[in-house]
């Protein structure tokens, strides 16, 4: 793994985001912010060389830990498993609210560049909800691109049966195969979408969004199915490109730990040259705009 620098800015309640920055050998043209998904983190998998190869093609490259991941920089176990539990979609917009300002105003590398945010499973769906609810916001940024991978369709993937227990009982038990915990998600999750549906409503949030929007996945995903792609194009319309990966599953066949020097899947591959291409492409349109 090439060499980053270590961060940690505030995020939502105060709780820090962990990050690294892989910066390019020569100018930047550009800023990607890379977003993890449910139960992951900044080191799994594919996030490093997801960062390293967008480092390589000229960009400023974020990965980080959402605030309320339950993760630190001790990737062996979830150390926090109390914010695990109080983790919701609000919390994961405001943390990626705060990177945004924190390029913005200098505090992260990329202060003036063009951005283009990216966001792996229900991290897919955060950087549509963030883009969505600040696309007609003039204090906010805006991104030049979004780009989801195996993402959902819908903040709700529950079952009716799992939201009943989860509001009955305050939790829903979800152990982790990496870690052997048994993680909860807490009632905030759901509630916070009950109470305010217009913020949690993806395809009118995507609607809204007017840079361009590039949606992969992997025809095999047995997590989230390859039709959620085509669902998200539809919500976006003429902003939006698919890429249906052949092969690819959840994370694009990349195991985890990924070792430095192990060869990316086919998959894999395939997908660290849609993102680049794409992300540049959206900023030298942003610069030429």
């Amino acid at each position: 793994m090439s060499a980053s620098k270590e961060w940690t800015i505030p995020g939502a309640e105060g709780e820090s985001i962990l990050g690294n920055t892989h910066l390019p050998s020569g100018d930047a043209i550009g800023v990607l912010i890379i977003a993890h998904g449910f139960k992951g983190y900044k080191d799994y998998g594919m996030f490093p060389r997801i960062a390293e190869a967008a480092a390589a093609a000229g960009f400023i490259a974020h990965r980080f830990n959402f605030s309320h991941s339950g993760m630190t920089n001790v990737i062996e176990t979830f150390e926090r498993p109390d914010l695990f539990e109080r983790d919701t979609y609000n919390k994961q917009v405001h943390d990626l609210g705060a990177i945004v300002a924190a390029v913005n105003d200098g505090r992260l590398d990329g202060q003036g560049l063009a951005y283009v945010m990216f966001g792996h499973s229900r991290g897919g769906v955060t950087v549509l909800l963030t883009a969505g609810r600040y696309a007609h916001d003039a204090a906010f940024p805006q991104p030049a691109g979004i780009i989801t991978a195996s993402a959902p369709s819908s903040c709700r993937a529950m079952a009716p049966q799992q939201a009943e227990a989860l509001l009955g009982e305050g939790f829903l038990e979800s152990p982790s195969a990496r870690t052997g915990q048994t993680l909860r998600i807490g009632k905030g999750f759901l509630t916070e979408q009950l109470e305010d549906p217009d913020a949690h409503d993806l395809p009118a949030l995507i609607a809204s969004i007017t840079c361009p929007v590039l949606i992969i996945h992997g025809e095999a995903d047995p997590t989230v199915p390859a039709e959620c792609a085509q669902q998200l194009a539809q919500a976006a319309g003429e902003t939006a490109e698919v890429i249906r990966i052949a092969g690819g599953n959840h994370v694009f066949n990349t195991p985890n730990p990924m070792p430095p020097d192990a060869e990316s899947s086919p998959q894999l591959d395939e997908l660290l040259a849609a993102v680049t291409e794409f992300a540049r492409q959206a900023c030298i349109d942003t610069r030429r705009g």
